[in-house]
């Protein structure tokens, strides 16, 4: 890749088109929220500007990386992706203490065994082109059903700290008083990844078997990459939200199993 070939950028322009003509759709969400008074423009044409430079400054990086040989940039962009994901997670769930460290744990170890599980089974190569897409897409699934793991699980813990409380006092850990607490919260977290990969096909057919068949790959070779997809993001997510689970829940309690009050009642 040579930024300074002139051929390099008249062809990037030229591809930058359609994605600009697509803008016309977003101008007729605008004109929607100014009728309806929803007072939704400004954060609609902020929210299109920043994910059109974002993603054109990650299309520079990724054509960079892609022409690598060396892994230390596949792991640099994945620590990157895992890192703004911990942090994004752990805002969801700001009440949690070391929530960003929690989220960002959770997050490396469910995606990384998952990861490694999948190379070692030969499903994809470790290479740029195959890794970093992959890898996002499990670090953003894992960045959700962690944030909202979390975050139930305080709510739920606030709302029924009288049964906690009870069954501490009868002499349960706390890991045994939360223990429904905790399976409703990953129940709840996970449902979506769940219910997409029962519907999956019925529906809507999912962004990387689109963008195959948009591509040029024929339908099975799309289905049969969506196929592992799917799976990979159940593995990872799953993990993940385990994960915080363990992490998080000695948080709400203090060094004598009593329940840590100042964490449950801040707002």
């Amino acid at each position: 890749m040579d930024f300074w070939d002139s051929s390099f950028w008249t062809q990037f322009l030229t591809g930058m088109l359609k994605p600009v003509a697509a803008t016309a759709v977003v101008l007729m969400a605008v004109v929607l929220s100014f009728s309806q008074k929803l007072k939704l423009e400004g954060e609609m044409i902020y929210s299109v500007a920043r994910a059109f430079l974002q993603l054109s400054a990650i299309g520079f990086v990724l054509e960079f990386i892609f022409t690598q040989e060396n892994a230390g940039w596949i792991v640099l962009a994945y620590l990157f992706m895992v890192s703004v994901a911990g942090y994004t997670a752990g805002q969801r769930a700001k009440h949690v203490p070391r929530a960003k460290y929690i989220a960002g744990v959770s997050i490396l170890a469910g995606t990384s065994v998952t990861m490694f599980l999948l190379v070692i089974l030969n499903v994809f190569p470790f290479t740029p082109r195959y890794i970093i897409p992959v890898a996002g897409m499990m670090v953003g699934n894992a960045m959700t059903v962690t944030g909202v793991t979390m975050k139930k699980l305080r709510e739920d813990l606030k709302t029924q700290k009288n049964l906690v409380e009870t069954a501490l006092a009868l002499g349960a850990t706390p890991r045994q008083a939360t223990l429904q607490q905790v399976k409703r919260s990953l129940v709840i977290a996970l449902s979506p990844v769940l219910d997409n990969a029962k519907t999956v096909g019925l529906i809507s057919l999912p962004g990387a078997m689109t963008g195959l068949i948009m591509g040029g790959a024929s339908p099975s070779e799309a289905i049969q990459l969506q196929i592992v997809v799917m799976n990979m993001l159940i593995g990872a997510s799953t993990v993940s939200s385990i994960l915080s689970t363990y992490l998080c829940w000695p948080a709400f309690f203090t060094k004598a199993y009593q329940l840590e009050h100042k964490v449950l009642s801040a707002d």
